[in-house]
């Protein structure tokens, strides 16, 4: 049996263990508050952008195809943390990730990855897999500057014909509790009516509204073109940034719970063992003074 200086010793530890977990729970909730507002308010622009798209664009989606020199090939754009402590988040990202590149190996097609997040670019530096480019360290996920960063790679990836797909894996924010990796390919610019399962985006789409435009059509697709792949990225980092603050506000909650069930059962140990010691003793005492008697 433990001594009691072992069972105070981890109780102490499990206790500043639980600590740390309350507090980056707490941090993580309220973070997740932030998030779920630059969400909830870039809704509404995403899917009058994605009207808007479907409106001028039209059958000029078909001028949207890859180059006719393309290469067999598919770019895809993961979306994972820099961070930990967020449960199987990146686990399950990195995961989805990986079959889509056996699917895409299936169909004898290449495939590239640009990754976004240190958990994710370490696990593939392990693996000796070689990526595309890697973004990390960034202060925040979901940013203007880092989407059109990646926007501007996909469109010229796809422009140069260095593949003929472009796709982001991202988490799709349901709840704290709740998050489902996603897939969503960006270009070609999917049909319309196409369903989220053939490879369109997981967002909600109506029917389409013709506009008037000024100045010509022409002139404007490559700008809606332009806009509507830096949205659809954006789109991917707000709603990961949204998850990945639940994944871990849940996972250190689950944490701090699981310290507290094992404080009180460390306690309850240490107050057997004190008890024990305490008979020990008293024996010893009634021992001792019965030796005195006879």
């Amino acid at each position: 049996m433990p001594t009691l200086k072992a069972i105070r010793r981890r109780i102490s530890s499990v206790k500043s263990t639980q600590q740390i977990t309350r507090a980056v729970k707490l941090i993580s909730a309220a973070r997740l508050r932030r998030a779920q507002e630059a969400l909830m308010n870039a809704r509404p622009y995403s899917e009058a952008l994605s009207r808007l798209a479907d409106s001028l664009l039209g059958e000029d989606k078909t001028a949207l195809a890859p180059a006719e020199s393309a290469q067999d090939a598919a770019l895809i754009v993961l979306i994972a943390s820099d961070r930990g402590q967020c449960g199987a988040y990146n686990v399950n990202m990195i995961k989805l990730a990986e079959e889509k590149v056996q699917e895409n190996e299936s169909a004898g097609r290449q495939t590239r990855i640009f990754v976004v997040g240190r958990k994710a670019v370490d696990h593939f530096k392990r693996n000796k897999i070689a990526l595309a480019g890697d973004r990390i360290n960034n202060p925040r996920l979901a940013n203007v500057g880092l989407a059109r960063d990646i926007a501007n790679y996909m469109m010229a990836s796809f422009r140069g014909g260095e593949v003929s797909e472009v796709g982001l894996i991202y988490s799709k924010f349901r709840s704290a509790i709740s998050q489902r990796p996603l897939y969503e390919r960006v270009l070609p610019i999917s049909a319309e009516g196409e369903s989220p399962e053939n490879g369109a985006s997981g967002r909600e789409s109506s029917q389409p509204i013709e506009y008037l435009v000024e100045p010509s059509r022409a002139e404007l697709v490559p700008l809606v073109v332009k806009s509507y792949v830096e949205e659809a990225v954006f789109h991917g980092l707000l709603e990961a940034e949204a998850s990945e603050h639940g994944a871990r506000m849940t996972a250190m909650e689950n944490a701090t719970n699981n310290a507290t069930e094992m404080i009180g059962s460390l306690t309850l140990e240490m107050n057997r063992a004190r008890q024990a010691q305490i008979t020990r003793e008293l024996m010893d005492i009634v021992g001792g003074a019965e030796a005195l008697r006879g």
